[in-house]
């Protein structure tokens, strides 16, 4: 395994991150695609085994038993100093006032839970899982800070979000002298690219290295396309999918899928590993969050690390993509509305 830097940072991490969303007790969560312990410390295990030493998580995931489950096994199999361990927070862990949300209070107290949950007392990586609109941006910002000179939280970082929104943060912990947001987890992959019109523009220029979530856009990019919904996780993600892979663009869509087929069938490669692979062919990529629920998946995602594609494979995997609006900062139905409300015809 050969190491990168992430961002700008001296942290080095691998260049395929385990995301632990697929771990968590199915009771917990996801019934349908979730692995409880047993299934899930395995995996976990052979990802170390093969030098994978980023993983990452959220206080949300089946309701914190990721957390658990991810924790509990990198105490047993791992050192604490050789790994990354990567969590996030603003989704809603209870009812009740203060039980959701990026405001003083609830990153103090969300941190803590996590720290017990992962049974830790530090996170490598903090991230704001989306921007909460109704906490003043320099509170969420101020808390964080203090978070870093605490020590319990080594670096931040932020995920999907307007490019302006990530570029006023970057500007007040810049203004302020607070520990800087160190990455972006964003939505990226050969189905999704509406991030390279501004939000990778402004990581790169800023340093940030960005951590892509849904790398094989829920399995489409690993299928056929007519096999594109036929994982479990893809099949029951029903109108969320559709927010991110929209109807609208199933002609490019199919044709991306049917490129990355044919590069794949001419390489003697899978789909998956071609897609992941495209990815890595993205300076501002660190890493793809790769949610394996098999060790042959993550096999897989490992194996994809020595397939160099060449110009014309690029051009040939890219070509068909057409633009559409970015939803990646959309949060809830209501900003939703008002979004179809500005621009008829538009799809979600």
């Amino acid at each position: 395994m050969q190491y990168r830097k992430l961002g700008t940072t001296g942290l080095d991490v691998s260049p395929i991150a385990v995301g632990a969303m697929t771990y968590g007790e199915p009771d917990r969560g996801h019934p349908v695609w979730s692995k409880g312990e047993e299934a899930a410390r395995p995996l976990i295990q052979h990802a170390l085994e093969a030098g994978i030493n980023f993983f990452d998580t959220a206080n949300m995931y089946s309701n914190g038993s990721s957390e658990e489950i991810l924790g509990r096994a990198l105490r047993d199999f791992a050192d604490r100093d050789d790994v990354v361990i990567a969590t996030k927070l603003r989704h809603p862990m209870r009812p009740g006032p203060n039980g959701r949300g990026l405001s003083r209070k609830a990153i103090m107290t969300e941190v803590d839970h996590s720290l017990e949950r992962l049974g830790t007392d530090y996170i490598d990586l903090y991230q704001v899982h989306r921007n909460d609109h109704a906490t003043p941006l320099e509170e969420t910002l101020e808390a964080l800070h203090d978070l870093v000179k605490a020590g319990k939280v080594r670096y931040l970082g932020a995920s999907s979000m307007h490019a302006w929104e990530f570029a006023k943060a970057l500007h007040l912990q810049e203004r302020h002298g607070w520990a800087r947001f160190v990455t972006m987890q964003d939505h990226y992959n050969l189905l999704a690219r509406e991030e390279e019109r501004e939000m990778i523009p402004l990581c790169l220029d800023e340093g940030v290295g960005t951590i892509v979530w849904s790398p094989l856009a829920r399995g489409r990019l690993a299928r056929s396309w007519d096999d594109a919904r036929s994982s479990a996780r893809s099949a029951s993600d029903g109108a969320y999918a559709d927010q991110l892979y929209s109807p609208a663009e199933q002609e490019s869509n199919r044709a991306i899928v049917d490129a990355v087929g044919s590069v794949a069938e001419a390489r003697g490669a899978s789909r998956a590993q071609v897609a992941l692979a495209w990815l890595r062919h993205q300076p501002v990529v660190t890493a793809p969050l790769v949610g394996a629920g098999s060790t042959a998946q993550l096999d897989e995602a490992i194996a994809s690390l020595d397939l160099v594609l060449s110009d014309d494979e690029i051009r040939t995997l890219e070509g068909p993509y057409t633009p559409r609006y970015d939803f990646q900062g959309v949060s809830d139905e209501a900003e939703l509305d008002a979004i179809r409300a500005r621009i008829p015809g538009m799809a979600l």
